[in-house]
């Protein structure tokens, strides 16, 4: 007998599916006999067999953070079709072009027929997904987010991961800035490593060079995952900017200090938990989280901020 499919649409980046791991497993849970297919990027393949919430995947990507044109979907019309990817039209037609015999959306004016929860947009990202698999009646646990540990080696056993890349310029901190934080830290006798994902070859290259380090301790163009997250999960702590492999460290529970600035760590930081330190430096305008350059809140935050946020964490 043919298993009913639920398509779960999240064709983001490693963030994103970190954050919405929970709402996964609340699906999971809640439709055990369910076939669940998540529509993503390739390449988290891996991240997506590790959650523990996804029989398969199924590739769909766009460019930056938009909706994919089409899914590759073939057979019957899945059974339930549930847009974890946004909140606006875009998305909902394009699960609506597949003809589901259910739609979970967030309501919009622009798709009135559906009957969804109000999208609320301060609201953190975990929070959010967790409360709208909730109003269609799936019980949800935020926390609900840790990975297993990884089976392989890290790399660079208990070293400080230093990660200067992000999603967009706004987000990233100067090289220069995280060169001086390298450098304290292995004046104290610390290993610190520097990691970077596809395209980010060049400011790896860079900050290597300003710190000094030597090239056994540079990991730039993308680590595989099971090699990233076995690095992450290894590390003394990981210190970087908003972006995937803060939210990596935090599935496994590895201490970390978060840099933010446009977006507030209110909409996509950390638990409230003592290994996880946050900085945000807001100012009086809201900045750009896709803009060309870095974020003024970002640089109110200096070198010994993060040093000092460092030494809070606990041992």
């Amino acid at each position: 007998m043919t298993r009913p499919r639920l398509l779960v649409l999240r064709a983001l980046g490693l963030g994103d599916l970190l954050a919405g791991v929970p709402a996964l497993r609340a699906l999971r849970r809640g439709f055990p006999g369910h076939e669940l297919i998540l529509a993503a990027p390739a390449g988290l393949t891996p991240v997506a067999d590790v959650t523990g919430a996804v029989d398969r995947l199924l590739p769909a990507a766009a460019p930056g953070r938009a909706v994919p044109r089409h899914i590759d979907w073939t057979g019957p019309p899945p059974d339930l079709a549930v847009d974890l990817h946004g909140n606006g039209p875009p998305s909902h037609r394009l699960l609506q072009t597949l003809h589901p015999r259910r739609l979970w959306a967030f309501a919009h004016p622009g798709t009135p027929e559906i009957d969804g929860p109000p999208w609320w947009a301060e609201e953190h990202e975990r929070d959010r997904w967790c409360r709208f698999v909730e109003y269609y009646g799936v019980a949800a646990d935020p926390a609900d987010l840790l990975l297993p540990a990884p089976p392989g080696p890290s790399p660079a056993p208990d070293a400080v991961v230093l990660h200067p890349g992000a999603g967009a310029p706004s987000r990233c901190w100067p090289i220069e800035r995280y060169a001086a934080v390298a450098t304290a830290l292995r004046e104290r006798g610390l290993r610190v490593v520097v990691t970077g994902g596809e395209g980010e070859e060049d400011l790896v290259a860079r900050l290597a060079k300003a710190a000094r380090l030597p090239d056994t301790d540079t990991f730039g163009g993308g680590l595989p995952f099971a090699r990233l997250s076995a690095l992450v999960a290894g590390a003394r702590a990981v210190i970087s900017g908003d972006t995937g492999i803060a939210h990596l460290a935090v599935a496994h529970a590895t201490r970390s200090v978060t840099l933010f600035g446009p977006v507030a760590p209110s909409r996509w930081g950390p638990p409230d938990d003592p290994r996880h330190r946050v900085l945000w430096r807001p100012g009086p305008q809201q900045g750009d989280p896709h803009g060309s350059r870095p974020d003024p809140a970002l640089l109110r935050i200096t070198p010994d901020d993060v040093l000092h946020a460092y030494d809070r964490l606990p041992s």
